[in-house]
Parts: structure tokens; C-alpha cells; sequence
């Protein structure tokens, strides 16, 4: 009797386990934005893509320090369908995110946040850096304050991005 409860437990609390994981995901906030170069997009309009949307600016150290790192996974991961998009915070002066972007060669979107809007969107972002990674259909995998782990975000994309 007593073995039979234990398993009954165990399967109640595995089953617990995996209606959370699969059922408890957090959506991406629905944001539009507008790239340096023009180009309009949304978080909506990259479904289907894994998306790493990291906020930033041209006065943080711990920004400029992780953003070639940033540059190596678009290269890595673009063509299996990782999209980077750069946010840089509304107070940072557009001449500064010009002049960073077309320094560093960055081959990926990068937008100002102008009026705050998507940082807004994304829980009210005032810490930099701050990255989320976001599944093809649109869900939050992952959230970071501060600089990221990059042995872990790799895993994870590779995870993500299987052939």
C-alpha cells in the first residue's frame, strides 16, 4: 500500500512538473519598433525565429564589453534562425548609437527606444544590460540582469535551433 502512495505521489508531482513547464510560459510583450536603418518589425513578426532582444546602452561598460560577444552568436546562430535585436535605452543619444553601431560593424537590428516604449513593455527595463530570449512561438525562455552566460545562452540556442 505504501509503495503504491509513494508512486502515486511521484507520478502526481511529475505530472505537476510538466503541466508547468509546458503550460506556465510567460508571452513575449507584442512590441513594434523601427530599426536605425528604417526597417519596421515586431516582436509578433519574428515568430518562428528564436529571438535574443537585449537592452543597452553606449554608457554602460558591461554593454559595450558583451556586445562582440553578442555579434559572435549572429554570426554562429543566423542562419539557423537566431534574430538579435539590439534596444538601445531612450536615453541614450542617437548620435552615440549611430556612431557605436557603425563602429562595431553590428549586422543585426538595432533600434532606440526612443520614447521607452518596448522597455516598458518588457517590465519597465532600467538596468542594462538586460537580455531575454524568446522561443519560435513567442514565449520568454530566458531573462537576464546583467551580462549574460554565454556558455549557457549557447547551449540554450543550440537547444533551440536543432536542424
Amino acid at each position: 500500500m505504501k509503495k503504491g502512495l509513494i508512486a502515486l505521489l511521484a507520478a502526481v508531482v511529475i505530472g505537476l512538473i510538466a503541466y508547468t513547464a509546458f503550460f506556465n510560459q510567460t508571452p513575449a510583450p507584442q512590441v513594434a519598433f523601427t530599426t536605425l536603418s528604417g526597417q519596421s518589425s515586431s516582436i509578433e513578426a519574428l515568430k518562428g525565429k528564436v529571438v535574443l532582444v537585449n537592452f543597452w546602452a553606449t554608457s554602460c561598460s558591461g554593454c559595450v564589453e558583451e556586445m562582440p560577444e553578442i555579434k559572435k552568436l549572429h554570426e554562429q546562430y543566423a542562419s539557423r534562425g537566431l534574430q538579435v535585436v539590439a534596444v538601445a535605452m531612450s536615453y541614450d543619444p542617437e548620435n552615440y548609437v549611430k556612431a557605436f553601431v557603425a563602429k562595431n560593424a553590428l549586422p543585426f537590428m538595432v533600434t532606440r527606444d526612443s520614447r521607452g516604449n518596448v522597455a516598458k513593455a518588457f517590465g519597465d527595463i532600467q538596468l542594462t544590460p538586460t537580455t531575454f530570449i524568446i522561443d519560435k512561438q513567442g514565449n520568454i525562455l530566458k531573462h537576464y540582469v546583467g551580462e549574460m552566460n554565454f556558455s549557457e545562452v549557447r547551449q540554450l540556442l543550440d537547444q533551440q535551433l536543432k536542424s
